[in-house]
């Protein structure tokens, strides 16, 4: 419990209250459902607790679900259960749908296509939900929305249940006939309730809001809806189907599950990969600061009279022995966002701090001089030629210089004269878009790869290396030629010699911003106009 620091209490339930809480060692914010032992053993709902510790693993574990509140920590104290959950500030849709009124189709599309991908994700895991309704669909504070509270969600992998439990108006029939076995398809026909009741602000089986169950029950098992014609036929078709007493005949329940579900004709143009990551907008976004529910102000406390006389024996304290568990990947994926994140973001701005103070010294080394194009690009290499290195890369007219960035050793030099060829499109490289520079037959390694995270500076040098290696060429040989007829070699058997057989003479040229070539490099003048557009 020292772990968190507990702030208000957002809710309260049959077995004790929800609070917001931040982990103290990370900052991430969550919701604290604390579950008052006493209550529970006065209540006997033991079996319940572990039930929902375990459908909250099941749900938790492996592939993340962005539409149900999942569980990251459990753990309990001598007095509490507790489940560390996703955090839900939004309210529920039945608290909105008193505010807002009835949603119109459109509306309740968005939210029913978020619920669908939900209950795939429980189904996939042969868990039934069995307790849908408006009030147990959370939002955030982006107006998405995730089902929540799993108390009564049920393994169904191994033995179909047959209990009658849920909610009045929401319940399948099958649900409420005593001793049948059912599995995911009782959650289709309560999907088809709670859509009725966003439409029209009550269960299709609670007519003039009687609150009498059996009455409701017995509407359940007995009554065709009757559907309002202001509904679309595409609508009426999809409720029809949900709402069908015969599981044969249901929608969701003839052996494709959630799929026939999605490629119903109501959710045509739906992109179910945009709804999974939450790319549509919401219909609603709940008020920012306010608190998003009707009992706010009236939620109270628990009358501790109520459990004075129960006593915690140490047999009671054994059956939450295993109850404290830890979800690997949701604890990462909390690390990764706040500690990581922090940690990097200050890396991230020395970084670009040392970059600029570097920068701002190249390119006061530049300004005099014929240098095409310069800056940040990486190379493929190191040790063993299996890392990217980041290289402050300067293009000459005849050559391309890349720089450590530290500065403290001499560049690595690639003269045009070496290059055969830059290639004329990007290859792809370990995932990524990259220049191919191919060097002659015996020079070097054969190929230089380059590349850049910038698509628009990648580009820039494709174009600029092209550019310069095709001019070299073609000064160098011109270079050869004058040289022919210098040293009357020219129409002789052989011909003119070429720019290597220039450079192995001994042969320096002028220009080309100082300094000589080694490794059978040659000194080249002109080229492209130099970094501040003048001309060389």
């Amino acid at each position: 419990m020292n772990d968190f620091s507990v702030h208000r209490i957002i809710g309260r339930g049959g077995f004790g209250e929800v609070y917001g809480c931040r982990k103290a060692d990370t900052g991430k914010m969550y919701a604290m459902k604390c579950l008052d032992k006493k209550r529970i053993k006065m209540k006997q709902g033991e079996t319940l607790a572990l039930n929902e510790r375990t459908m909250l693993s099941l749900v938790s574990t492996g592939v993340d679900c962005p539409f149900i509140v999942c569980m990251t920590y459990a753990f309990h104290t001598p007095d509490k259960l507790c489940f560390i959950l996703d955090l839900m500030n939004g309210g529920d849709l039945h608290y909105h749908l008193s505010q807002h009124g009835v949603f119109n189709e459109s509306d309740m599309k968005f939210y029913a296509a978020e619920v669908i991908l939900g209950l795939e994700h429980m189904h996939k895991r042969f868990i039934v939900y069995r307790d849908l309704k408006p009030a147990n669909i959370l939002l955030d504070e982006n107006g998405h929305v995730r089902i929540s509270d799993l108390g009564l969600a049920c393994d169904f992998s191994k033995k179909k249940p047959h209990a009658s439990v849920g909610t009045h108006g929401y319940m399948a029939p099958e649900v409420l006939s005593k001793g049948t076995p059912y599995d995911s398809s009782a959650d289709w026909f309560s999907f088809g309730c709670m859509l009725y009741k966003l439409l029209k602000g009550h269960s299709p089986f609670r007519q003039h809001k009687t609150k009498d169950k059996h009455e409701i029950d017995r509407m359940t098992l007995t009554m065709n809806v009757e559907l309002p014609e202001s509904f679309s036929k595409e609508l009426r078709d999809l409720l029809e189907g949900l709402l069908q007493r015969d599981i044969d005949k249901r929608l969701g329940c003839k052996g494709g599950g959630a799929e026939e579900v999605k490629c119903h004709p109501f959710f045509a143009g739906i992109d179910w990969n945009q709804v999974y990551y939450q790319k549509y907008t919401p219909p609603l976004i709940p008020p920012r600061g306010e608190v998003n529910a009707a009992d706010a102000f009236d939620i109270g406390s628990f009358d501790e009279e109520d459990t004075k006389g129960i006593k915690l024996t140490e047999q009671d304290q054994e059956l939450y022995r295993y109850f404290p568990l830890t979800i690997s990947e949701r604890w990462q994926q909390e690390v990764a966002e706040t500690v990581f994140e922090t940690v990097n973001t200050e890396a991230d701005k020395l970084e670009q701090k040392r970059k600029a103070k570097q920068k701002q010294r190249f390119d006061a080394d530049e300004k005099e001089s014929d240098c095409i194009l310069h800056g940040y690009i990486k190379k493929y290499g190191g040790s063993f030629a299996s890392v990217w290195q980041t290289r402050y890369a300067k293009l000459y007219p005849n050559r391309l210089e890349l720089h450590t960035e530290s500065g403290s050793t001499k560049p690595e030099l690639v003269f045009m004269d070496q290059i055969e060829e830059v290639s004329p499109d990007f290859v792809q490289f370990k995932n990524e878009q990259c220049v191919q520079v191919r060097f002659r037959d015996g020079i070097r390694d054969g190929k230089l790869i380059l590349t850049n995270s910038d698509e628009i500076g990648l580009k820039e040098w494709a174009l600029s290396l092209r550019a310069a290696h095709k001019e070299s060429q073609e000064l160098l040989g011109s270079m050869a030629k004058k040289a022919g007829k210098i040293y009357g070699t020219e129409g002789q058997r052989g011909g003119a010699p070429d720019a290597r057989q220039l450079a192995g003479s001994g042969m320096v040229l002028p220009g080309g911003g100082g300094g000589t070539a080694t490794g059978g490099g040659v000194i080249a003048a002109g080229g492209p106009k130099n970094a501040n557009g003048g001309s060389n």
